[in-house]
């Protein structure tokens, strides 16, 4: 996983966070985990579904 792809998933969990976590207030802000953790760990478990190689 590269260091773009990395920031791309960073944003996407801090958007869905802040939307769901502050804007909207519900417990659908546990959805940013799933970018925030593959981010953090490395580990896409898509790309192992879509048979794409992690870098």
């Amino acid at each position: 996983m590269s260091n773009l792809d990395k920031t791309i998933r960073l944003l996407v969990a801090m958007a869905l966070y802040f939307v769901f976590g502050f804007v909207c207030q519900s417990w659908w802000w546990l959805i940013s985990l799933l970018p925030l953790l593959s981010a953090v760990y490395g580990y896409c478990p898509l790309y192992k579904l879509l048979k794409k190689k992690q870098s």
